[in-house]
Order: C-alpha cells, then structure tokens, then sequence
C-alpha cells in the first residue's frame, strides 16, 4: 500500500488500484454469476435442489445428525459403546438397497412424475421419525433405533433421486457438467463444515433429542423441493410396464456382475471396508467420559470433526492435482498403508503418548483428525473412479447405485466387526484398558486388503475400461459412455462423508 501511495503521488497508480479493485469484484461476485448462470441454464428449481439437498439435508442435517446420534446413544439411551457401534450399523441398510430406490424413481412414477413424489416423501418420513425421537419420552431402544433407520430411508431416497436429477441435466447440458459437480461438492462440503461447527454447541444446548427436533427442518426442505422442483409429467403411463422394465433392470445388472472384471475389484473393495475395522463408538467414549482420557466437551467435540471436514477436503483436492492419473493398483497400495499408519496416531492418543513428548490432546486430535480425513478421502477417491468405469451403458445410474450398496455393506460389516471387538476386549462405557488393542488390531487388519490387492485392476484411471460386450459398445459412441460414467461420479463423490 505504501509503494502505491507513492506512486499515487506521480500519478502513476491510478490505473492498478482500479484494476485491483476490479478483480477484487471479480473473486467477490464470481460465484453469484456462476450460480445465475447455473439457475438460468438449468432452471433455478434445480439449483436450489442441490443446496437444499447436498448441502443443507445432507452436508448440515447429516452431520448434525451423526453428532446427535452419538450422544443419544450414550447419554439418553445408555448402551454400551461395542453395542451402540452393532446398532447404529443397521441404520445404514436403507443405503445398501439404494438399487431399489434408484429403480424406483426411474420407472416408477407418481401422478405422471418421476422425481417431484419422491422429494415430498423422503421429506415426509424425515419428519415424522426425527418428531417422534425428540417428543416421545423414555422411547424404547429399538424404537429409537427404527425411527433413525426411517430417517436414514428418507436421506437415501432424496439421495438417490437428486443424483438422478443431477445425471439427466448433465447428459442435457454436457459443457455444465463440471459446474454442476462443483455446485453439489461445494454445497455438500460447506454443509458438513457449518453442521460438524455447530453441532456440539447445539447439543450442549438443547441436547441430542433437541437437535433431532431441530433436524425436521431439513427434511422439510427436502419436501419443499418437490413442491417446486420443474419436471415434465409423463401422461398415461402404463403400468403393466413396470414389472418388465425390473426383470430387464435385473437381468442387466446379473449378467454384469458375472464378468470378472466387474466381481474381482468389486469383491476387494468389499475387502478393504469391512477389514478397516469401525471402533469409532469406543474412542467417542474413551474421548468424553474415561478419567484418563482427554474429556472433551461437545463444543469440542464439533469442532474438532469439523476441522476433519477441511483434511478431506484436501484429500480430494490432493487427489485431483497429483493423483488422478496413477494406474489403480498402485494408488491403491500406498494408499492402504497410509492408512493403516494413519491409525498409528489413535494409539499413541490412547496410550498417552502425546503428552509425554509434550503435545496437548487437542493440538494433537486436531492434527489425527484431519491426516486420518485425509488420507481417508485419498484412499475412498480412485474406489469411487473405479467404480463409476464399472458401470455398463444403459443402467449406468442403476448398476452405480448397486456397487455403492456393495460399499455401503462394507461399511455395515466394519461397524459389525468393530462393535465385536470392542465387545470380546471387554471395552465399556467406564473400562478403557484394552482400547488400545483394539486400536492396534484394527491397525494391523488395515494392511490385510494388500494380499488381495490382485483383484484390482493393472490398469490406468483414465484408460480401463469394461469390454466390449458388457459396455454395450454397439450402441452408443466412446464419448457418451465416458460422458455417462463420469456423471454418475460427479453426482456421488460429493457424499463421500456422509458414512
């Protein structure tokens, strides 16, 4: 500013503080343009879909809810931290049938519409489950326990029906297939940010079963879309049809999955998931209420998951910038033994470690939190690629959401299997003695994925493809197919987190 002055003086500057000022204007409103932009080109409905969706019901309400969740489990409900990991696992099979949902939507319609029906009952029964979790008193385990199954059914519906949305308007406008990836992964991560951010000062304040209260209004947003959401209605709709497109839908689906190159990576991403054994429900304990352990409070708690939000976020940058074109079996072995090392840091927090070589718990837990983050989103990135080159052309979005649930049942059996360990070491709500080797077994059953590490493919991220005869090849052009791939990981990738 001082050089400027100065120049100032002889006249000189005028033109560069005008200029810097210009681009200063530029950085502020870009981002109001591009979304004008986006709202004009597609309809605004559409727009405000995506942040309603992505970044409000899933990005906040989500993490909201995970935050939530845990502390009714432990506060309210009071079961044991190896049971509350076996539970809230099957909150998560909504997720696994998302095949189901994603036929539906697309063969299925309502009134003479495919999405606009979908939207108001996915915001409908989120509603109603998370009202009767925080208005009902003393609400039985296994009633709390459907209710947030319910709730998680209507996330994966809107879920499902967005994406779907967000792959037609990129076959339709293929140039704005970037911008709208970038509208639903900003929305998501944004969203996750504000609700990890906000959620232990929520809790602390009116309690887990008052965040539950306060999460109907995301689910009600999900409703509102559908109200408004622009659609074209399909009149006289046969629905003699239905059974035929299912069986058609089935059998496509079957006789991809027979094909080796399809089943062999499909089986060791399944592998990799449920071998990365989830204690989270044990350290969540050992963190809040264990003498010897740090005692964070939910403030704490919140910010320290939301400073995680930012180390994925680098992760996927990370990955864009340097990774990306890395042959698939490579990057999947560097970044598997990250991983297990990552978890290196959990043990020497449990094992107080830190604090004798001088670090405080939550310097320390804020740096695990986001390498672990990090390197989670490094190793998840090229498993989404991979899958999205998986899918055969004509069911792209169905045969997508079919190997998602294969995933998703990974993340199931890792929480099974962690609620296991944690049960048999004895790791209680007041006893943390073994926590530790609990920690260093699922430390080692992180490298274990590498002996089946053949399963994956040798091949390059931009070059694999399925064979001919399964990609359907004689129908449709490279461009289209490579089009269609691309959009299906453009509309998922941004909920990576949301497991």
């Amino acid at each position: 500013m001082v050089v400027e002055d100065q120049n100032l003086e002889s006249g000189g500057s005028v033109r560069v503080v005008i200029k810097g000022e210009s681009h200063l204007r530029n950085v502020l409103w870009g981002p109001v343009r591009w979304i004008k932009m986006l709202a004009k080109e597609l309809h605004w409905s559409f727009v405000f879909g995506v942040v309603s969706l992505y970044g409000i019901n899933q990005g906040l309400g989500g993490s909201l809810g995970r935050v939530a969740t845990e502390y009714y489990m432990k506060d309210v409900q009071k079961v044991q931290p190896s049971e509350s990991q076996a539970l809230t696992a099957i909150t998560k099979i909504p997720w696994i049938i998302k095949p189901l949902w994603g036929i539906l939507t697309d063969v299925l319609p309502i009134y003479g519409f495919h999405r606009r029906p979908y939207f108001v009952l996915a915001g409908v029964l989120g509603v109603v489950s998370m009202l009767f979790i925080s208005v009902l008193g003393n609400l039985h385990l296994y009633l709390a326990l459907l209710w947030m199954t319910i709730a998680s059914a209507a996330m994966a519906i809107a879920d499902v029906t967005i994406d779907a949305c967000t792959a037609y308007n990129s076959i339709k406008h293929p140039s704005l297939a970037s911008d709208m990836q970038s509208l639903c992964s900003l929305s998501s991560s944004i969203g996750a940010l504000l609700g990890f951010f906000m959620s232990g000062i929520l809790v602390h304040l009116v309690g887990s079963k008052g965040v539950f209260g306060l999460l109907t209004l995301p689910f009600a947003l999900a409703s509102v879309v559908g109200m408004v959401f622009s659609e074209s209605h399909v009149p006289g709709f046969s629905y003699k049809q239905v059974n035929q497109k299912f069986i058609d839908a089935g059998r496509a689906m079957w006789r991809t999955m027979k094909c080796s190159d399809v089943w062999r990576p499909s089986l060791y991403m399944y592998i990799s998931l449920a071998l990365s054994l989830n204690i989270h429900e044990g350290l969540f304990y050992w963190f809040t209420d264990s003498k010897d352990g740090p005692l964070f409070a939910q403030e704490t708690v919140g910010f320290i998951l939301s400073i995680g939000s930012v180390g994925s976020i680098l992760g996927a940058t990370l990955y864009q910038l340097v990774l990306k074109d890395h042959p698939f079996r490579g990057i999947c072995l560097w970044t598997q033994l990250l991983f297990a090392l990552a978890g290196m840091l959990d043990l020497i927090l449990v094992l107080r470690l830190n604090l004798k070589l001088g670090l405080p718990d939550y310097l320390f837990i804020v740096v695990d939190e986001v390498v672990s983050q990090m390197i989670g989103r490094l190793k998840w990135m090229p498993l989404l690629v991979l899958t999205s080159k998986l899918c055969p052309h004509g069911i792209e979005g169905t045969f997508f959401a079919l190997l998602m649930s294969i995933d998703n049942a990974g993340f199931m059996t890792s929480s099974w299997l962690g609620g296991v360990l944690l049960h048999v070491l004895k790791v209680t709500r007041t006893e943390f003695g073994n926590l530790w080797l609990a920690v260093l077994i699922r430390n080692v059953l992180r490298v274990s994925p590498l002996f089946v590490l053949f399963l994956v493919p040798k091949g390059d991220q931009n070059t694999f493809k399925l064979p001919g005869e399964i990609m359907g090849e004689d129908s449709d052009s490279d461009e289209e197919k490579e089009e269609a791939r691309d959009l299906e990981l453009a509309s998922l990738v941004h909920s990576a987190d949301r497991r």
